[in-house]
């Protein structure tokens, strides 16, 4: 396996240097202190997310303001205890993208996160709080007690929400492969721990951010 910098300067020399590299790496998505946002903000990011995927992106911006009116400003709350008329009428609302499972994962994902909530005082300080050195950890919980959240969609809802992480894009895949990190994509419990190894050690050696580094193994190969 290669060290970071040594990655850095592959992906450095196929994108006109190392400044011209730092743009297309461009900045993180940062929410500020994760343990202070409200949990409406993180049910808010899980929705766009779980929509979002397999879906056009610019068609679910474009609806977002329905999508805030529909929901209630994503009050975990009332999402959580939704009843079957509001649900029926959501089914219909022309004002959001009418698929009756993603619809149905709002409640769950509400649901969710005032369990998250009992247990950890809030979800935005579960995240926070969650060791880098198990990130993979993080990504299981929320394919196992979320609705819709694993493989990328976890990976980005953490992205956008602000907290620090990696994207296993095909790129990313594949320069794992190319270190032999994996020899495929990771999805036995060996290679995920082995991915979680290898950006641990790669963030140990260069001070990076797991998403700094994500970026960079993509930018080697795409």
């Amino acid at each position: 396996m290669r060290t970071f910098a040594e990655i850095s300067a592959i992906a450095a020399e196929r994108k006109g240097g190392p400044e011209a590299l730092e743009v297309q790496i461009g900045h993180g998505e940062g929410a500020g202190n994760l343990a202070t946002q409200p949990d409406s903000y993180f049910l808010e990011h899980m929705t766009r997310t779980v929509f979002q995927s397999g879906f056009s992106w610019k068609v679910i911006e474009a609806k977002w303001p329905g999508f805030l009116q529909a929901f209630k400003g994503f009050d975990v709350h009332a999402c959580a205890f939704m009843d079957p008329d509001w649900f029926d009428a959501l089914c219909k609302d022309t004002r959001i993208v009418r698929n009756a499972q993603k619809i149905r994962s709002v409640q769950q994902n509400a649901q969710f996160i005032l369990d998250c909530a009992k247990q950890y005082g809030s979800f935005g300080k579960m995240l926070a709080d969650w060791p880098a050195d198990d990130y993979v950890g993080l990504l299981a919980l929320l394919k196992k007690k979320g609705s819709r959240l694993g493989g990328h969609s976890g990976q980005y809802f953490l992205r956008f929400a602000g907290r620090d992480g990696f994207i296993l894009s095909r790129d990313v895949v594949a320069r794992l492969i190319a270190e032999g990190v994996v020899t495929k994509e990771p999805t036995s419990q060996a290679d995920i721990k082995a991915v979680q190894a290898a950006f641990s050690t790669w963030a140990a050696e260069s001070g990076r951010s797991f998403r700094d580094i994500s970026r960079t193994l993509a930018l080697s190969i795409g």
